[in-house]
């Protein structure tokens, strides 16, 4: 049977069996949509805690450390991105699923603001080095005893949400995540 054949085969069997593949899918998603909300059950939305926005940490911008919290940061960016939504992505160094996804959020600072925190990764020249190695030029919060995520309710990396322009903590997800899924976040958040 040639490929022409077989892929003719294929398609007359997809169009006659397209019901019970779009229950499939519809399984999958639901699988998926309960899983994420079982790993976000413990990040609250609404307004960002306090314990979240006053900690004094080191700050990288570009090859630069300066001790801030993450409060100044949101500030910051909201001064210079008006009315928009920040991404905040919660990253650590010895995370494999993190560094499949680096381009991604790569991808992401180009179009929006977005602050990152690097979790657990070491102090701050470790930081700066592993993303200088990479080619990443984030703007990064280094914490190293996770008290930004800690009080976000985040247990686990990669970890992204969006903290809207009134400073409210909306759309979070833990573990990998496609582009479209964070940008169509940052939208949804409006």
């Amino acid at each position: 049977m040639s490929a022409a054949s077989r892929l003719r085969s294929w398609a007359t069997g997809l169009r006659r069996d397209w019901k019970r593949h779009l229950g499939t899918l519809a399984l999958f998603a639901g699988v998926m949509l309960a899983l994420q909300l079982w790993q976000t059950r413990s990040v609250s939305g609404g307004p960002l805690p306090v314990a979240a926005l006053d900690a004094p940490l080191p700050v990288l911008a570009g090859s630069a450390v300066r001790q801030s919290s993450l409060r100044a940061e949101i500030a910051t960016l909201q001064t210079a991105h008006p009315d928009q939504n920040i991404g905040l992505y919660v990253w650590a160094e010895w995370c494999p699923i993190c560094k499949t996804i680096q381009g991604t959020v790569n991808g992401l600072t180009q179009d929006h603001p977005v602050i990152t925190i690097a979790m657990q990764s070491g102090p701050p020249e470790k930081v700066s080095r592993y993303l200088a190695s990479r080619g990443l030029a984030w703007h990064t919060v280094v914490d190293p005893r996770s008290t930004i995520p800690d009080a976000l309710g985040f247990g686990a990396v990669p970890a992204f949400a969006v903290i809207t322009p009134e400073g409210e903590l909306r759309w979070p997800t833990v573990g990998l995540t496609s582009g479209w899924g964070l940008r169509a976040r940052l939208w949804l958040a409006r």
